[in-house]
């Protein structure tokens, strides 16, 4: 989704500044406390049983922050980094994403996003270039890869506020 806007969510990632990904970060991190705040039966309940429930929805974006700051110092600290896949539905299983407290989601949704925020934050302009490699040969600068996480935990936003529930497995890795 870096070439277009989202068909869906209509989020045009390539034209976000970089100055502005730890803003966006930390804004998107608020909305998903406040959806965390709703009534508990209401966010565990999948629309239908080939969708994710809000909660596990908030579950993958916590940990998008969390594998996405990894990648973000793999590729700082490593020339050419790679990174290992990441199957996003054996983590929501594997993790019980529907069984987890809104409550301390939202604190690990939080401060995940503080960090990963702070992290882009801190990048030296000559750093931005840096390059790295997801396993199925997409590449990605620092700034690119800040751009695409940020579609993802917009369009998830989406997902859960729309009538139109999104597909239970999303692409993101």
């Amino acid at each position: 989704m870096l070439e277009r806007p989202c068909p869906e969510c209509g989020f045009e990632s390539s034209k976000v500044p970089r100055d502005q990904i730890p803003e966006l970060i930390g804004a998107n991190a608020l909305v998903w406390v406040e959806i965390l705040a709703g009534n508990p039966g209401r966010l565990r309940r999948r629309p239908r049983e080939d969708r994710w429930s809000v909660l596990e929805y908030a579950c993958h974006v916590r940990d998008v922050f969390r594998v996405m700051d990894k990648r973000l110092n793999l590729m700082l600290s490593l020339d050419e980094s790679r990174f290992e896949n990441w199957d996003q539905d054996q983590t929501a299983e594997q993790d019980n994403y529907g069984d987890q407290a809104p409550a301390a989601v939202a604190t690990e949704l939080s401060a995940a996003a503080e960090t990963l925020a702070e992290d882009f934050g801190g990048i030296e302009d000559n750093a931005w270039q840096r390059r790295g490699m997801r396993s199925d040969d997409a590449s990605f600068t620092v700034e690119t890869i800040g751009q695409f996480m940020l579609h993802d935990v917009v369009h998830h936003v989406h997902d859960v506020t729309s009538d139109l529930a999104a597909p239970a497995s999303r692409s993101g890795r």
